[in-house]
């Protein structure tokens, strides 16, 4: 079968994940159910992304068409044991900002796959290493770009991503908001199983 024929069920509303899916190839339709995103307390950081991922999934199985396949997918940003999450307001991302300047930090995507060959959930992590923002830099990326919707409050493919990220190790996609392969890898396999 074609990988990239499989129909996908993308239970998003990031615009980030439709373009790079829609940029692979992959025939998706978009579905979506508000989803609580709160995670135990005690959950280490590494799982959030995907605890999440399939917390999504599982709302919206529901939507869910025969032959398709369901993509659910979540990102964090953790500096430290912290996770930084999107920001509430002006001051939050101010605040996200400045901490993430001058240091190496982890986006971690969490996806999650659905369909009648079962469930197949994992994470995938990029190391990202941030040089240092003048608080005129943090004002003008806040003033002139969209760091609201976004873990981390800015966004790889925007002026934070073009100008102060000066290495990634892991892919740019996963930062972006989906490891595009390792998702194609999964589906691959879920087809041939």
């Amino acid at each position: 079968m074609n990988i990239l024929k499989q129909p996908i069920l993308l239970a998003s509303k990031s615009p980030r994940r439709k373009q790079l899916l829609t940029e692979a190839g992959f025939n998706i339709r978009i579905a979506t159910k508000e989803v609580d995103e709160s995670y135990p307390e005690d959950m280490p950081a590494t799982e959030v992304a995907q605890y999440l991922a399939e917390k999504k999934a599982m709302a919206c199985a529901d939507f869910l068409r025969d032959g398709e396949l369901l993509l659910a997918a979540d990102s964090i940003v953790v500096l430290g044991n912290e996770i930084f999450e999107k920001p509430e307001d002006r001051d939050d991302a101010f605040r996200i900002i400045r901490s993430l300047s001058g240091n190496k930090h982890q986006v971690i995507t969490g996806v999650c796959l659905l369909g009648k060959g079962g469930k197949v959930a994992f994470s995938e992590v990029a190391n990202v290493y941030m040089d240092t923002l003048s608080d005129e830099e943090i004002a003008y990326y806040i003033d002139n770009y969209q760091p609201y919707d976004k873990a981390g409050a800015y966004a790889i493919q925007e002026w934070i991503g073009l100008c102060k990220i000066n290495k990634i190790e892991g892919t740019f996609q996963n930062v972006m908001g989906l490891p595009v392969a390792a998702v194609y890898r999964a589906i691959r396999e879920m087809l041939q199983s």
